[in-house]
Formats: structure tokens, sequence, C-alpha cells
């Protein structure tokens, strides 16, 4: 049976790729910080914190050992897990800009060398989860679209430092509807149907076209599409705003 990591699995993505992938019989294991009022359907779940685990060096010790022992093979890993700190440069505490480094970037990072002997041997793949901000942003956001665009740019940097052990993509998504962006709309339902409006499809994405694409991508076997970073936009890179 193969089997696949899901970082961030209490989220709406995450939650939704490891359904998907447990509908399509992977061993899922299940990675996050939170743990109360989790329902997700995973063969395994595992507590684990990525920022503290970037920046303790004890608790990084301990954890992969204990992931190491837990997670026998690997054919997949989703580094899905992300913060969103939002606000202006002024105003950017360092403290929420190392945060979300940690999690957004180095934590995908230190777990992709974790698991990289675990993944040639099964000559899997790894997808990390980045966003439309890596391309296009917005005010209040330089501290997220700072940490995505780098997430992209790992991607790519992996995969050709890997060349052909283990493949490597990127699923870089604009609006989907989950907890985090309610919450950035302050759960307004006036303000999400304006936001449907700007995409060109005329919808924002749900969580199970995020999932259907990372399967796909983690299904291609030994194929082609290595160091990709696919939009899933609705269309929403392609906009010109005018007067």
């Amino acid at each position: 049976m193969k089997s696949v990591l899901v970082t961030g699995v209490k989220g709406g993505i995450g939650t939704a790729i490891a359904q998907m992938f447990r509908q399509e019989n992977y061993y899922v294991y299940g990675m996050d910080k939170e743990v109360e009022g989790y329902q997700t359907p995973v063969d395994r779940f595992i507590h684990f914190d990525i920022h503290q685990y970037v920046r303790d060096v004890e608790y990084r010790i301990r954890a992969s050992e204990t992931l190491g022992n837990l997670i026998p093979s690997l054919d997949v890993l989703v580094n899905n897990a992300a913060v969103q700190r939002l606000d202006h440069l002024e105003n950017i505490k360092l403290d929420d800009w190392q945060e979300t480094l940690n999690v957004n970037l180095t934590g995908p990072m230190l777990l992709s060398k974790l698991f990289l002997s675990k993944l040639e041997e099964s000559r899997g793949s790894i997808i990390n989860i980045g966003s439309i901000h890596h391309l296009l942003t917005k005010p209040g956001f330089l501290t997220y679209a700072t940490s995505k665009s780098a997430l992209v740019g790992l991607t790519k940097a992996m995969a050709v430092d890997l060349e052909g052990r283990v493949r490597v993509n990127a699923i870089s998504p604009a609006a989907v509807d989950t907890a985090m962006l309610r919450a950035g709309f302050e759960n307004s339902e006036d303000a999400l149907e304006e936001l449907k409006k700007i995409h060109p499809v005329k919808k924002i994405g749900v969580p199970e076209e995020v999932a259907r694409l990372a399967l796909f991508l983690a299904s291609e076997n030994h194929g082609f599409i290595h160091g990709a970073n696919i939009t899933l936009d609705g269309g929403m890179s392609s906009v010109l705003k005018d007067v």
C-alpha cells in the first residue's frame, strides 16, 4: 500500500487532500499542531509543531527520530501547513515574520530532507501547496506573499537539485473556500460574493479541487511533470483591471 504524509491536515485543504488520498487506498499520515476537535479520517494522526521543529534543536532531534519510527516508508509528502499573518510593512513583527517563514518555507525544506531517502526509495514525490500570492498579492500580505514566493522557488530549486531521484511540484491556488479564507473576510457572505465576481470563472475554488490536482501529481509515478508550479486560480492571473 502506498503512503502519503499531509501536513496541516486539520485545515480545509489538508482535510480534503487526506480524504482524497484515502479514497484512493493510500495509507494517510496526517500531521498538525492542533488536536482538539480532530475528525479528519486519516490512518495515523501525528501531533507536530512545524514552527517548533524549525526553531528548537532538541525538539527537532526528538521529533525526527519519532517520525522515522512512525513512518517506515513514504511515497508522497504534501507540504500543506501554512500560517498567514497579515499586516503592513511598518507594523510587521519580527516574530510573525519568522514564524511564517518557519512554517511556510523552512519546515517544508526540513521535512523534505528528513524523508528524502524514503521518498527516493519509493521513487515518490513532494507536493508543495503554494498560493496565488507568489505571483499576485495585495496590501497587508507582505509576509505571507514572500513566504509563498520562496516556496515556489524552493520547489524549482529542489527539482533541479534532486534531478530524477524524487519529483517535486507545487500547486498555487487562488481563493479557496476554507476557514482561513473566510476569516480573512470576517465571514462576510457579501464579501465572498464579490470575491467570486472578480474571478473570471465566477466562483472561488473548493478544497477538493486542490486535492484532485495533488492526487494527479502523485499518481503520475515516474512521469515528466517535475519542477512545475501549477496555478489553480479560476483565471485570476489573467485579469487586467482597468477603469
